[in-house]
């Protein structure tokens, strides 16, 4: 059984930006999935993996003066999916041209690729900002007949919208094997039969190469001490879309990236939260 600890932390004064650092504190301490609301934030962790003296410490570094109250429950399994359609993920729509809905949901808007998305608590419903940075590139590129890696790919909904958009082959990664299994789930639901879904972490890069587009949406330590098996798939002029982290990590990303031989190209940023696109020399 998948048990996971809700944890909620009322903090005063809110707003964005403190929700918004709270969650990447909370990110490096092991939670998976946050929900922010005008008085604090909503976090989840497996159960296993949840620390009183963590949580306290995320508080302890939280870098605004600001009253954090937390309050840990244990929640069984079986309930995510109940619990995300009755208190949390509603439909999206990405500049007119997407939506991203849960099988529950009716009263759809259309919009010409229709993606659904039945997260059970894997990340990755489009309500994030790193999420829908990352989406909002893909609809903008001509990914027609181009080889995609998704690392990460949490609900699997970037690895779907690739393939709605013409991508020849795409390869999803996922190390935690209760996302896995549900973005398998998701795939199905997409009819997304190109997707080749994997269980593990970048070791399984070795295997793939060719690749055009690379997406990374994970965190900013992952990323740079996993960099160089990224780039060993890149064919020559290969793009890679980097997100989980914020505009003030760049040069932290880019440090690692230049002498790989990765060259900035632009970055887009919603909410502080940035989308770094890169190109293989």
């Amino acid at each position: 059984m998948n048990d996971y600890v809700e944890v909620r932390l009322d903090v005063t004064p809110c707003d964005e930006m403190h929700t918004d650092v709270l969650a990447a504190l909370l990110a490096e301490a092991g939670f998976e999935s946050f929900v922010p609301d005008e008085t604090g934030l909503t976090a989840y962790i497996k159960a296993e993996m949840f620390s009183d003296d963590k949580l306290a410490e995320v508080i302890s570094d939280f870098p605004f003066e600001c009253d954090i109250k937390p309050k840990a429950t244990v929640v069984e399994g079986q309930d995510w999916n109940k619990e995300w359609e009755k208190n949390y993920f509603q439909p999206i729509v990405i500049d007119d041209k997407c939506v991203i809905h849960s099988s529950f949901h009716k009263d759809i808007p259309e919009c010409r690729y229709d993606i659904v998305i039945d997260p059970k608590m894997a990340f990755g419903t489009g309500h994030h900002s790193t999420t829908s940075l990352i989406l909002r590139q893909l609809l903008s590129m001509n990914l027609q007949g181009r080889n995609v890696v998704d690392m990460g790919t949490g609900t699997g909904i970037l690895a779907i919208l690739a393939a709605m958009r013409g991508a020849k082959r795409i390869d999803a990664i996922e190390i935690d094997e209760f996302a896995y299994t549900n973005a398998c789930e998701n795939l199905r639901l997409n009819n997304a039969e190109l997707v080749d879904i994997h269980l593990g972490d970048a070791a399984l890069l070795s295997n793939i190469k060719d690749v055009d587009l690379f997406i990374a949406n994970i965190n900013r330590n992952i990323i740079t001490a996993d960099l160089p098996a990224y780039v060993s798939t890149l064919a020559s002029g290969a793009t890679m879309l980097l997100s989980g982290f914020y505009e003030s990590d760049i040069p932290v990303i880019l440090e690692t990236a230049t002498p790989l031989g990765l060259e900035y190209l632009s970055h887009s940023v919603d909410n502080n939260w940035s989308c770094l696109k890169l190109t293989k020399k």
